[in-house]
């Protein structure tokens, strides 16, 4: 059965600043002086906001630990009459951020649910990367082990909408390195590094290139990162087809692994695949 809203209930899902506050809407900070409740991932952190902006109003925490417990109390809220404005840290919520549960719950509770759109790093590191933004796939923060990182990278190395991912700065180096190896040094890309903060940094060019210019620059490797990468070519299997025909004529002179590394590269296709398929 389809819910039906509940006139006097509203929850407003608020973007806030990624770093320049600045950015921030007018009819967010109207709509955050106005709520009864602001529901927010990091108190301290949104404390500190409202009072840039002189709003005084009662916060509660609703974050990945919590959040399962809190929905049902804050839904009860909602439908007792209070407004309440969910905020992440910084940007949209739900965006790699806690909220989700509150929402369908809100929604299923026949509460209505409105956007105050503003501020998203996805859309800041899209609109400058140099990178088709046609079509484009958020895959969030890629596994913390190299396993998992490289089969989620094996997977979409032949998905040809750009990818769009967060990184952190103690593993944007070794996520560079695997993307080079899964999905070709030749792939093109952006870094996108403190997006609208005081260091902000935007480094375009190939997996290797980027990944040089990271590792030269201990700045570079500090901060919050969101790294777009170009979609896969739409001739994908003729350039496979290309690199297992000069892996082949490579092994006469070289192993099979030194032969794929070889051909992946000049052909800009995912080493690993082609070594498993040279040597099938």
């Amino acid at each position: 059965m389809p819910s039906v809203e509940s006139p006097s209930a509203e929850l407003f899902i608020v973007a806030t600043p990624i770093g320049n506050l600045g950015d921030i809407s007018q009819r967010a900070i109207d709509n955050l002086s106005q709520v009864d409740l602001v529901a927010a991932e990091d108190t301290r952190h949104t404390r500190n906001l409202l009072s840039n902006f002189g709003i005084d109003k009662p916060i509660v925490a609703l974050h990945e630990h919590n959040e399962e417990a809190m929905a049902p109390r804050l839904v009860e809220r909602l439908l007792g009459g209070e407004s309440i404005a969910l905020v992440s840290d910084a940007g949209t919520p739900l965006m790699s951020d806690p909220g989700f549960r509150l929402v369908r719950l809100a929604i299923e509770k026949g509460v209505r649910v409105t956007p105050i759109p503003g501020p998203s790093s996805i859309v800041a590191a899209l609109s400058v990367a140099g990178i088709a933004t046609d079509r484009f796939v958020y895959e969030g923060f890629l596994p913390a082990k190299q396993l998992a990182r490289l089969a989620r990278l094996n997977a979409l190395s032949a998905e040809t909408r750009t990818l769009v991912f967060f990184e952190s700065s103690h593993r944007i180096l070794d996520s560079l390195a695997d993307m080079a190896s899964s999905l070709g040094v030749a792939r093109q890309l952006a870094v996108c590094r403190e997006l609208t903060k005081q260091f902000e940094t935007i480094l375009r060019g190939s997996v290797d290139q980027v990944m040089d210019m990271v590792r030269a620059d201990a700045n570079q490797q500090k901060g919050e990162f969101v790294v777009v990468v170009a979609g896969a070519s739409e001739n994908v299997d003729e350039k496979m087809a290309q690199a297992i025909s000069m892996a082949k004529a490579l092994r006469e002179y070289l192993s099979s692994s030194q032969a794929a590394r070889v051909a992946a590269k000049f052909c800009g296709v995912p080493r690993r695949e082609l070594y498993a398929l040279i040597e099938e």
